[in-house]
Protein backbone atom coordinates (compact mmCIF):
# COMPACT_ATOMS: atom_id res chain seq x y z
CA UNK A 1 0.00 0.00 0.00
CA UNK A 2 2.83 2.13 0.22
CA UNK A 3 3.58 2.37 -3.10
CA UNK A 4 0.13 3.10 -4.11
CA UNK A 5 0.07 6.41 -1.23
CA UNK A 6 3.23 7.37 -2.35
CA UNK A 7 2.09 7.46 -6.06
CA UNK A 8 -1.14 9.64 -5.43
CA UNK A 9 0.56 11.62 -2.96
CA UNK A 10 -0.83 10.71 0.13
CA UNK A 11 0.12 10.62 3.35
CA UNK A 12 -3.58 9.24 5.47
CA UNK A 13 -3.79 5.31 4.87
CA UNK A 14 -6.77 4.35 2.98
CA UNK A 15 -9.85 3.25 4.65
CA UNK A 16 -9.83 -0.70 3.27
CA UNK A 17 -8.35 -2.97 1.19
CA UNK A 18 -11.22 -2.92 -0.73
CA UNK A 19 -10.43 0.93 -1.37
CA UNK A 20 -6.93 0.23 -1.95
CA UNK A 21 -7.92 -2.20 -4.46
CA UNK A 22 -10.22 0.16 -6.64
CA UNK A 23 -7.89 3.11 -6.36
CA UNK A 24 -5.10 0.50 -7.45
CA UNK A 25 -7.24 -0.74 -10.49
CA UNK A 26 -7.94 2.93 -11.45
CA UNK A 27 -4.29 3.89 -11.45
CA UNK A 28 -3.21 0.87 -13.27
CA UNK A 29 -5.94 1.15 -15.74
CA UNK A 30 -4.59 5.15 -16.27
CA UNK A 31 -1.15 3.93 -16.98
CA UNK A 32 -1.87 1.31 -19.39
CA UNK A 33 -4.48 2.85 -20.95
CA UNK A 34 -2.02 6.01 -21.68
CA UNK A 35 0.40 4.08 -23.68
CA UNK A 36 -2.37 2.73 -25.85
CA UNK A 37 -3.58 5.78 -26.72
CA UNK A 38 0.08 7.24 -27.21
CA UNK A 39 0.60 3.78 -28.95
CA UNK A 40 -2.42 4.56 -31.20
CA UNK A 41 -1.79 8.06 -31.97
CA UNK A 42 0.89 7.33 -34.56
CA UNK A 43 -2.54 5.47 -36.31
CA UNK A 44 -4.61 9.00 -36.02
CA UNK A 45 -7.07 7.20 -33.97
CA UNK A 46 -8.02 6.89 -30.09
CA UNK A 47 -8.56 4.17 -28.70
CA UNK A 48 -12.55 4.48 -28.64
CA UNK A 49 -12.22 4.60 -32.64
CA UNK A 50 -9.97 1.59 -32.93
CA UNK A 51 -12.58 -0.51 -30.32
CA UNK A 52 -15.43 0.10 -32.86
CA UNK A 53 -13.27 -0.77 -35.35
CA UNK A 54 -12.58 -3.97 -34.14
CA UNK A 55 -16.23 -4.65 -33.13
CA UNK A 56 -17.26 -3.72 -37.07
CA UNK A 57 -14.31 -6.24 -38.21
CA UNK A 58 -15.66 -8.81 -35.53
CA UNK A 59 -19.40 -8.31 -36.96
CA UNK A 60 -18.46 -9.05 -40.60
CA UNK A 61 -20.35 -8.00 -43.72
CA UNK A 62 -23.46 -8.04 -41.54
CA UNK A 63 -22.06 -4.78 -39.67
CA UNK A 64 -23.80 -3.96 -36.66
CA UNK A 65 -26.66 -0.65 -35.57
CA UNK A 66 -25.31 1.70 -32.81
CA UNK A 67 -27.07 -0.13 -29.84
CA UNK A 68 -25.10 -3.51 -30.37
CA UNK A 69 -21.84 -1.59 -31.31
CA UNK A 70 -22.72 0.36 -27.36
CA UNK A 71 -23.23 -3.12 -25.73
CA UNK A 72 -19.90 -4.30 -27.04
CA UNK A 73 -17.76 -1.65 -26.44
CA UNK A 74 -15.10 -2.11 -23.65
CA UNK A 75 -15.09 1.92 -22.41
CA UNK A 76 -19.12 2.93 -22.84
CA UNK A 77 -19.36 6.45 -24.74
CA UNK A 78 -22.92 7.98 -24.86
CA UNK A 79 -22.75 9.30 -28.71
CA UNK A 80 -21.57 5.98 -30.62
CA UNK A 81 -23.22 8.12 -33.39
CA UNK A 82 -20.21 11.08 -33.32
CA UNK A 83 -17.75 8.22 -33.01
CA UNK A 84 -18.86 6.69 -36.55
CA UNK A 85 -19.55 10.26 -37.81
CA UNK A 86 -15.70 10.66 -37.42
CA UNK A 87 -14.93 6.88 -38.63
CA UNK A 88 -17.62 7.57 -41.28
CA UNK A 89 -15.68 10.46 -42.44
CA UNK A 90 -12.32 8.91 -42.63
CA UNK A 91 -13.64 5.96 -44.63
CA UNK A 92 -13.10 3.36 -42.48
CA UNK A 93 -16.41 2.62 -42.07
CA UNK A 94 -20.30 3.14 -43.95
CA UNK A 95 -23.69 3.36 -42.52
CA UNK A 96 -26.80 2.10 -44.59
CA UNK A 97 -30.44 2.53 -43.17
CA UNK A 98 -32.05 -1.04 -42.91
CA UNK A 99 -34.92 -0.86 -45.43
CA UNK A 100 -37.70 -2.67 -43.51
CA UNK A 101 -37.26 -0.27 -40.73
CA UNK A 102 -35.32 3.03 -41.43
CA UNK A 103 -34.90 4.21 -37.93
CA UNK A 104 -32.09 1.57 -37.78
CA UNK A 105 -28.64 2.57 -39.54
CA UNK A 106 -26.28 -0.39 -39.65
CA UNK A 107 -22.42 0.10 -39.47
CA UNK A 108 -19.93 -2.17 -41.51
CA UNK A 109 -16.28 -1.53 -41.57
CA UNK A 110 -14.42 -0.52 -44.79
CA UNK A 111 -11.38 -2.61 -46.80
CA UNK A 112 -9.53 1.27 -45.47
CA UNK A 113 -10.92 0.28 -41.59
CA UNK A 114 -9.83 -3.38 -42.49
CA UNK A 115 -5.95 -2.53 -43.82
CA UNK A 116 -5.61 -0.41 -40.88
CA UNK A 117 -6.54 -2.70 -38.26
CA UNK A 118 -4.22 -5.20 -39.74
CA UNK A 119 -0.81 -2.66 -39.72
CA UNK A 120 -2.07 -2.34 -36.44
CA UNK A 121 -2.91 -5.85 -35.13
CA UNK A 122 0.76 -6.83 -34.46
CA UNK A 123 2.75 -3.99 -33.44
CA UNK A 124 -0.09 -3.87 -30.69
CA UNK A 125 0.05 -6.94 -29.13
CA UNK A 126 4.07 -6.37 -29.03
CA UNK A 127 2.77 -3.32 -26.64
CA UNK A 128 0.41 -5.46 -24.77
CA UNK A 129 3.07 -8.24 -24.26
CA UNK A 130 5.75 -5.46 -23.66
CA UNK A 131 3.45 -3.91 -20.84
CA UNK A 132 2.27 -7.41 -19.25
CA UNK A 133 4.19 -10.49 -20.02
CA UNK A 134 6.65 -9.52 -17.03
CA UNK A 135 3.80 -11.33 -15.02
CA UNK A 136 3.87 -14.61 -16.64
CA UNK A 137 0.70 -16.71 -17.80
CA UNK A 138 -0.27 -18.15 -14.95
CA UNK A 139 -0.47 -14.55 -13.06
CA UNK A 140 -2.11 -12.69 -15.99
CA UNK A 141 -4.75 -15.49 -16.13
CA UNK A 142 -5.13 -15.32 -12.34
CA UNK A 143 -5.55 -11.32 -12.60
CA UNK A 144 -8.12 -11.71 -14.87
CA UNK A 145 -10.12 -14.08 -13.69
CA UNK A 146 -9.99 -11.70 -10.35
CA UNK A 147 -11.34 -8.81 -12.32
CA UNK A 148 -14.09 -11.01 -14.04
CA UNK A 149 -15.35 -11.74 -10.82
CA UNK A 150 -15.20 -8.41 -9.61
CA UNK A 151 -17.23 -7.25 -12.16
CA UNK A 152 -19.72 -9.91 -11.85
CA UNK A 153 -20.39 -9.57 -8.08
CA UNK A 154 -21.23 -6.00 -9.76
CA UNK A 155 -23.57 -6.99 -11.85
Amino acid sequence: MEKLLKEIKQTKPLGSAEEEVLINIYRTADVLMSREIEFLKAYEITSTQFNVLRILRGAGSSGRNCSEISERMIRRDPDVTKLLDRLEDRGLVTRERLQNDRRIVVARITPAGLRLLKKIDDPLQELYRHLLSHMGKDRLKLLSKLLEEAREQVG
